[in-house]
């Protein structure tokens, strides 16, 4: 079957510089996709309507993916609700009009595992999308997520527009956000980690009880599963517009810790402060549909996370040198 994407499309990354935009850029021109577009923030401001449609207009891609997104962990989700509802819906609201406007044959739309619901049965199918609450740390991104699904969604009903969505596990890898308030979980237990090991800290207090169980797949995976999707995924009219995406495995996140700290080499205590939130108990992606559709994640964690903590001290040498 011909792919549904073809070499000589133009492609526009919307969050090319970002870690999941980034990776796709990658991807793609592995595969000999060479006519990539991008755009800096000088250029393209995502959150001005005007601007996203007169630099589609003028660019006129075949194919838009948007991976540009306000992204945080718990503790940022919790500090800035309004920036995080507001500045995605303006993004997401944005780049996938305009493109439906303008005659973009393809748009992939890439959201969150946060999007289902705090007590979900596990693992998580699709299907669970707006059956109960959401867990309220992440609830105003993960509103934004929702909608824009449904208005992908929307746009095919009504329009016929070729929009498809999938929604990613927690990611890691390279170009991941290390900053110390700011950072989702992983990236906040590398940098700690390694810091404690590099000064001899006896310990490290950590947020919860570590009890949650947390999925985690590499974005060089992800990338792999959004260019597979674009040239081989299109969903019948009765079928469901988005795909989970993971690996199907998942750990506690006292795992976690003590893996992260045994690859960093830190030997002191890890403790917990259960006066923090937890966050949803567990969060594993079904990934019965993009299974059956040939895809499969390539890069087991513990892999994954020695290249990346190698990464992480490679480029703090080269910041303090």
């Amino acid at each position: 079957m011909q792919n549904l994407i073809q070499l000589k499309d133009r492609i526009f990354i919307a969050g090319h510089n970002g870690m999941v935009g980034s990776a796709i850029c990658r991807s793609l021109l592995s595969k000999n996709y060479t006519n990539i577009l991008t755009a800096n923030r000088s250029d393209l401001d995502l959150e001005d309507f005007d601007s996203v449609d007169n630099w589609i207009q003028a660019s006129q891609p075949d194919v838009v993916v948007l991976a540009a997104a306000k992204v945080g962990g718990i503790e940022a989700n919790n500090m800035y609700p309004a920036s995080f509802l507001l500045q995605n819906l303006k993004i997401q609201n944005n780049v996938i009009e305009a493109s439906w406007r303008n005659g973009v044959r393809r748009l992939l739309f890439l959201g969150s595992s946060c999007i289902y619901p705090k007590y979900a049965i596990q693992p998580i199918k699709e299907e669970a999308l707006l059956e109960s609450a959401l867990e309220p740390t992440n609830q105003w991104y993960a509103i934004a997520k929702i909608s824009g699904i449904k208005l992908c969604n929307a746009l095919r009903i009504q329009y016929g527009f070729d929009a498809i969505s999938l929604m990613p596990t927690n990611l890691y890898g390279p170009g991941d956000n290390y900053h110390p308030r700011n950072s989702h979980v992983l990236p906040s237990f590398i940098r700690r980690f390694n810091e404690a090991a590099e000064k001899g800290e006896k310990s490290v207090t950590c947020w919860g009880s570590g009890s949650p169980y947390r999925e985690f797949l590499h974005v060089d995976d992800l990338s792999d599963a959004c260019v597979y999707c674009l040239e081989k995924w299109k969903p019948k009219k009765d079928e469901l517009q988005f795909l989970n995406v993971g690996t199907g495995v998942d750990l506690t996140i006292k795992e976690l810790a003590e893996t992260v700290a045994n690859i960093t080499g830190y030997q002191g205590q890890i403790l917990w402060d259960k006066s923090k939130p937890d966050g949803t108990p567990r969060k594993l992606l079904n990934i019965d549909r993009i299974s059956t559709l040939g895809w499969k994640a390539k890069i087991p964690l513990v892999d994954g996370l020695k290249d990346t903590v190698a990464l992480f001290k490679q480029t703090n040498h080269q910041l303090r040198t």
